[in-house]
């Protein structure tokens, strides 16, 4: 090689590396870590996703109306920079061809809302309702929530079912005890698993103490970041329990973050007490917290739900409500529930009975006859205590219970066709935990009982004294 291109090649390296080429900066030094946050505004938030609205909506979720052969409620929340909503639906495809059909909008009813709870930061939102109606019976459709012609402040495209209205056709529904405590960090493994292992339920019954303190944002953060999706696939119902209220008052974010049907006996009693016919079965909400607190309003939901039984045409029927008829826990006893609604379940021979608040497990029936006398060829009410969420009482052994748990997280998936109603519970990992068959026939009632061989569970079993 030429020994003057040698000693030109040299001499511009040396060039290079004094003069190194000037980068744009950043706007700031990485020196040392790099603790500094890019939104300074949410430094102090440490769960500013869960608590926080923006532009964009969240926490989304369908609900089921009174007709939900025709119906769906959807709710979701924005910051209140978004003054209107809208939900575009259509009835799906097997692709994205519905964009070109016939799509829906329907203009939801927007409340401007701010809350602050305890230590947590004042939040400022706009919450959206919308009912859509004139839907068909038995079809899958698809919805989206927004505001603007902007597609980036849209949700996804949703889908879920409307009932058939076809008597005898199977349906199914997934029954959760109290969430409560640690709702992202332990219930979420409960609903998620619920519904990869039956991604078809038709809809999901909450029975009260969704969650701890009702006026917490970071707790119904929590809840809807633990339901995701799912919330907003698989339309619900939930009953309010007492962590639902305070001082005898109801949540103000229980109305405006769910639509549930209005047809109870009281205007304060609206989307607590309600009555939901799907498609075989008629499924009743009763206020527990209202009806023990209140004599007038203990008054009104007995004669409601007297004149609702005494006019039922429905195949099946099961009543929810938070408050146990017969309490699980030591030292508790709901008497103004079981002497107030007990008769009324005897009198109408009521399927079963879906309840929480004792954070245990128990299932068995209890005569609808006077006398006390049970028969399994002819079934009395099957009445359940359920818990989904991690906290755990003690229980105590009562004569009507044919499964008992305790220190067991668990849900049910109750399917109904024709004459029988099928139960089943798990555990989170997908562990039969209790089942059995209700058998309809000749205006009789069979109890089939399908409890698996695994023992019983009791929290003395894990936690040591």
């Amino acid at each position: 090689m030429n020994k003057s291109l040698i000693w030109f090649s040299f001499l511009l390296v040396c060039a290079v590396a004094c003069n190194p080429v000037k980068t744009e900066e950043h706007g700031h030094s990485h020196d040392g870590d790099h603790h500094h946050s890019h939104y300074p505004q949410h430094d102090s938030v440490l769960s500013h996703k869960l608590i926080l609205p923006s532009k964009v909506p969240d926490r989304i979720i369908a609900n089921l109306t009174a007709t939900p052969s025709t119906s769906i409620g959807i709710n979701w929340r924005t910051d209140q920079q978004i003054t209107e909503g809208f939900v575009e639906v259509a009835l799906d495809t097997d692709g994205p061809e519905f964009l070109f059909n016939i799509i829906k909008k329907v203009k939801a009813e927007t409340e401007v809302f701010e809350n602050q709870h305890e230590n947590e930061p004042l939040v400022k939102a706009s919450y959206h309702s919308a009912v859509i109606d004139g839907l068909e019976p038995g079809k899958t459709y698809v919805y989206r929530v927004g505001a603007t012609d902007k597609q980036e402040l849209w949700s996804e495209w949703f889908q879920f079912t409307t009932a058939s209205d076809k008597k005898g056709e199977e349906f199914s529904f997934i029954y959760f005890g109290d969430a409560q405590n640690q709702v992202k960090s332990m219930w979420s493994r409960v609903i998620r698993n619920s519904y990869k292992q039956f991604p078809q339920v038709d809809f999901m019954l909450h029975a009260g103490d969704l969650i701890n303190s009702r006026q917490s944002n970071l707790e119904w953060g929590e809840w809807f970041y633990a339901g995701d999706f799912i919330h907003a696939t698989v339309p619900s119902i939930m009953t309010p329990g007492n962590h639902e209220y305070r001082d005898e008052v109801l949540t103000p974010l229980w109305r405006p973050q769910f639509t549930l049907p209005q047809n109870g006996p009281l205007e304060e009693l609206l989307e607590t007490c309600f009555v939901v016919d799907y498609q075989d079965l008629k499924v009743i909400s009763i206020d527990a917290l209202s009806y023990d607190d209140k004599p007038h309003s203990r008054k009104a939901q007995t004669v409601w739900l007297d004149s609702i039984l005494a006019n039922n045409d429905k195949k099946w029927t099961a009543i929810t409500l938070h408050y146990p008829i017969f309490s699980t826990k030591e030292n508790r006893d709901n008497k103004n529930v079981r002497e107030g609604l007990k008769p009324l379940i005897d009198k109408y021979k009521v399927d079963i009975v879906l309840t929480g608040h004792d954070h245990t497990y128990a299932r068995g029936q209890v005569s609808n006859d006077p006398t006390g006398a049970t028969s399994v060829s002819d079934a009395g009410t099957i009445y359940a205590v359920s818990v989904s969420g991690p906290k755990m009482y003690d229980s105590m052994d009562a004569e009507w219970m044919e499964r008992r748990g305790e220190y067991t997280q668990l849900f049910q998936i109750i399917t109904i066709k024709d004459d029988v109603l099928t139960y089943q519970a798990f555990t989170p990992i997908g562990t039969l935990y209790d089942a059995f068959d209700l058998v309809k026939s000749n205006g009789k009632k069979k109890l089939v009982n399908k409890i698996p061989k695994t023992a019983q569970r009791f929290k003395s079993d894990f936690v040591k004294k």
